[in-house]
C-alpha cells in the first residue's frame, strides 16, 4: 500500500533491552565492575585525588545504552565501590576534604550525565515517533492522491462511454463526429491524469511523461501504425502548474497531425522534442512528416476546435504557439516562459 516505514537507526533505538530489564541491570553491574578493574589496573598512574575517574565512563555508557534505571544502578554501585575501596574509612585511609570533594563531584557529574542522557533519549524517541507518523501521513496522502487520479480518469472514461451511447441516437453526421471528438478528448485527458505521477507518488520525468502521452494519444486515435520518437534535453523540465496544459496541447497537436497530416495514410512518423534555453524558456516541438499545411495557413485564423483549444491553453501558460512548415515537415512549436 504505502512505502515501508523508514528503519530506525541505532541512536533512535536507544535505550536497548527496554523489554528485558534484567539484561540492562546486569549490564550496568558488569560496567561498574569493569570500572573497578580499570581502576586497579591504572592505579600506578592515576592520581589519588581522583578515585572515581574510571567509574564515570562506566556510568555514562550504562545510561546511554540501557537507560536511566541501569544508569542509576551503575552510579550507585560505582559510588559504593569508590567509597568502600578508595575513600571511606574501610579503605584504611583518612577521609580528607579533597576526597569528599571528589565524591561530591562524582555524584554531581553522574547525576548530570544521567539526567541529560535521559532527556535527550526521550526527545529522540519523540522525534522518531513524529517521523514515523509523518511518514505514515505521507504514505496515506500518496495513496489517496493516486486513488483520486484514478477516480478522475475512470469518471472521464465513464463520461466518454456515455457520449458514445448517446451518439447512437443521433443521425446527423456532423453531430456524431463532434461527439466522437469529445469522447476522444475525454479519454486522452483521463489518461493524462492517470499518468501524471508514478506508482510511488512522485512526479514523472518529462521524458517518461511525454513518451507515455504520445503512446496514449496514438492509441486513443486508433493509430498504432504511426511511429514516433521523443527527445528531452537533460536540463529541460516543466513547471508543476504547466504539466496538464502542456499535455493537452501536445495531445491536440498530435491529433491534428493524425487527422489533417496523415489522414488515411497507413504510415507516418512523429517527433517530439523538448529543450531548455539559457534564459529558462522551454521549447517543445511536435514534428510530423504528413502532407503539410496549406500555403496560406494562419494558426490565428484557423477554425479548428483543436487549434482554438491549443491557443487558449497557450495563453493560460503565458507562452507562444506557432505552426509552420520546415524542410518538408509540419512543426508545432510551444514556447513556455520561466515562472
Amino acid at each position: 500500500m504505502g512505502r515501508a516505514t523508514t528503519r530506525l537507526g541505532f541512536i533512535e533505538r536507544l535505550p536497548l533491552a527496554v523489554d528485558r530489564p534484567l539484561l540492562g541491570y546486569g549490564a550496568a553491574v558488569a560496567l561498574s565492575m569493569s570500572g573497578l578493574i580499570a581502576r586497579e589496573l591504572l592505579a600506578p598512574v592515576l592520581p589519588g585525588s581522583y578515585p572515581s575517574i574510571t567509574f564515570l565512563p562506566a556510568v555514562t555508557v550504562a545510561v546511554f545504552l540501557f537507560g536511566a534505571g541501569p544508569g542509576i544502578v551503575a552510579a550507585l554501585l560505582s559510588g559504593v565501590l569508590v567509597w568502600a575501596l578508595y575513600v571511606g574509612p574501610a579503605a584504611g585511609a583518612s577521609v580528607t576534604f579533597s576526597a569528599l570533594l571528589s565524591m561530591l563531584l562524582y555524584v554531581f557529574i553522574t547525576g548530570v550525565n544521567i539526567v541529560m542522557v535521559h532527556l535527550m533519549q526521550r526527545a529522540n524517541r519523540r522525534l522518531a515517533q513524529e517521523r514515523t507518523r509523518c511518514q505514515q501521513l505521507a504514505d496515506t496522502r500518496a495513496v489517496l492522491f493516486r486513488e483520486l487520479q484514478h477516480r478522475i480518469s475512470n469518471n472521464l472514461q465513464v463520461v466518454s462511454s456515455l457520449i458514445g451511447l448517446q451518439k447512437r441516437r443521433i443521425a446527423d453526421e456532423d453531430a456524431r463526429n463532434a461527439l466522437d471528438e469529445a469522447a476522444r478528448r475525454l479519454v486522452v485527458i483521463g489518461r493524462i491524469h492517470r499518468n501524471l505521477h508514478d506508482p510511488e507518488g512522485g512526479a514523472l520525468s518529462p521524458a517518461t511523461f511525454l513518451r507515455q502521452l504520445v503512446v496514449d494519444t496514438l492509441d486513443a486515435n486508433g493509430r498504432q501504425d504511426i511511429s514516433h520518437d521523443v527527445r528531452v534535453a537533460p536540463a529541460a523540465s516543466l513547471r508543476a502548474d504547466a504539466a496538464i496544459p502542456v499535455a493537452l496541447i501536445v495531445a491536440e497537436t498530435i491529433a491534428n497531425a493524425l487527422e489533417h497530416g496523415f489522414g488515411n495514410t497507413a504510415q507516418g512518423h512523429i517527433d517530439v522534442e523538448m529543450r531548455r534555453h539559457d534564459d529558462g524558456t522551454v521549447h517543445l516541438e511536435v514534428r510530423d512528416n504528413g502532407k503539410g499545411l496549406p500555403v496560406d495557413f494562419d494558426v490565428m485564423q484557423g477554425d479548428s476546435l483543436g487549434l482554438r483549444i491549443v491557443t487558449m491553453l497557450t495563453r493560460q501558460l503565458g507562452g507562444g504557439f506557432s505552426l509552420f512548415r520546415d524542410a518538408g515537415a509540419t512543426v508545432a512549436r510551444l514556447t513556455i516562459p520561466p515562472r
